[in-house]
């Protein structure tokens, strides 16, 4: 397993970020970002950090960058939500490495034992067999009672509607 960090972010990432979120692989079930949307998307992840003193961190391995993984709040309202998702993407480079799982671990452990969250969710469309294996791997249990519709995703978007998941700081195995 190589050496992989979350860490804040440096302005040196954005190239290799803008890159993965261009990639039509890596955003196969979102929407591929222009340069201009990865910009903003950079600004906002780092505003998000300085806010909570949490947030999507870089993921370096072996000191590459390497992709994103992180605790985010969404800002839209749906049933479930106030809510702490965790996320994650990757350069396809990294795809299969463990990763995600491992970058993951860390954000979420980092969720329950500084941030002291009661429960974290995430969610993905019912597609996205490779987030559904490592949400179910992280220990995640899926809730059909919350799947939804997207509200960020357009109606005539064949990844709208979304799987949900939660873990509570109880089930999760640090």
């Amino acid at each position: 397993m190589p050496n992989v960090n979350i860490r804040q972010w440096k302005n040196s990432d954005f190239e290799l970020f803008a890159l993965m979120n261009s990639n039509p692989d890596v955003m196969r079930y979102l929407n591929p970002l222009t340069r201009a949307e990865s910009e903003q998307l950079f600004e906002y992840i780092q505003k998000e950090i300085d806010s909570y003193g949490w947030g999507i961190w870089a993921v370096e391995v072996d000191s590459v960058f390497a992709g994103m993984a992180g605790l985010h709040v969404p800002k839209w309202v749906t049933s479930f939500t106030p809510c702490t998702e965790a996320l994650w993407r990757f350069r396809k480079e990294f795809w299969g490495s463990g990763v995600a799982y491992e970058a993951s671990i860390q954000a979420i452990r980092y969720g329950f034992t500084q941030a002291k969250l009661d429960e974290i969710v995430t969610f993905t469309t019912p597609a996205n067999f490779r987030s559904i294996k490592l949400i179910e791997r992280l220990g995640f249990r899926r809730e059909t009672e919350n799947d939804f519709e997207h509200p960020e995703v357009s109606e005539d978007d064949p990844n709208r509607r979304h799987n949900f998941y939660r873990v509570t700081q109880a089930e999760f195995l640090y």
